[in-house]
């Protein structure tokens, strides 16, 4: 049986350098007029959240989201020279990524909080795009729950790929919205501890396994294929 595998951007395949702070700071003072006083709250939140988060912190009203994404995907857009100088890929991930797309039976994508364009822009300076299924996942604009966003990917890779709506799902994040994502949709988990939540804390969250990297590419991958198993 295939396996849809589903990874989180932010953290857990890269490192941004920061990146992803100052093109929140844009899209706000686009929208708002004026640079914010607070810095975006993310950690695993979805860009709907964070945007509504830092009006919300500003005792401001939020924009429409269509506004919001027009001003994000502006901020977003040209940002691979600095995620190049300042950010990095996280250890293991390129050889991790590569070795889960050489599978027949594992279809790869993400499942990001960011927009698809800034998690483009993301993947895409680090050449990282070519690696996943970028036509299929879910992204930032397609919920403000992260939840939602596992039955939007499953559905998503059902019509395009034409797998059964029932194909097993593991999501691979390094928050613990990552896995209440998982457990709340009832779906697998394989937490890494790249980001700022230790393992301890996504052990609390309710993950079962918890990695402190992606260098361990024989073990992932006997561990993703034995959920594939009927």
């Amino acid at each position: 049986m295939p396996l849809m595998v589903f990874w989180d951007v932010d953290h857990t395949l890269i490192d941004n350098g920061g990146v992803s702070k100052e093109i929140y700071a844009d899209a706000f003072a686009r929208l708002a007029g004026r640079p914010p006083m607070h810095p975006a709250r993310t950690e695993g939140r979805t860009d709907r959240r964070i945007i509504a988060g830092m009006f919300q912190d500003h005792g401001m009203e939020a924009p429409p989201w269509s506004e919001a994404d027009q001003a994000l995907q502006a901020a977003g857009r040209g940002r691979e020279a600095d995620l190049q100088r300042r950010g990095r890929v996280l250890p293991g991930v390129t050889l991790a990524l590569r070795a889960v797309a050489e599978e027949p039976a594992l279809i790869s994508s993400v499942l990001t909080g960011n927009i698809a364009a800034n998690a483009r822009v993301k993947l895409g300076a680090f050449e990282l795009d070519s690696l996943l299924d970028m036509e299929v996942g879910a992204f930032g604009a397609d919920s403000d729950d992260r939840a939602d966003l596992v039955d939007i990917a499953r559905s998503r890779v059902a019509a395009v790929r034409g797998l059964p709506l029932r194909t097993p799902v593991v999501l691979i994040g390094d928050t613990p919205r990552d896995v209440e994502a998982a457990l709340d949709s009832g779906v697998h988990v394989v937490a890494v501890a790249s980001g700022i939540h230790g393992a301890a804390e996504l052990r609390a969250a309710g993950a079962g396994l918890v990695l402190p990297d992606l260098c361990d590419i024989e073990f992932l991958l006997t561990h993703l294929r034995a959920l594939a198993k009927p």
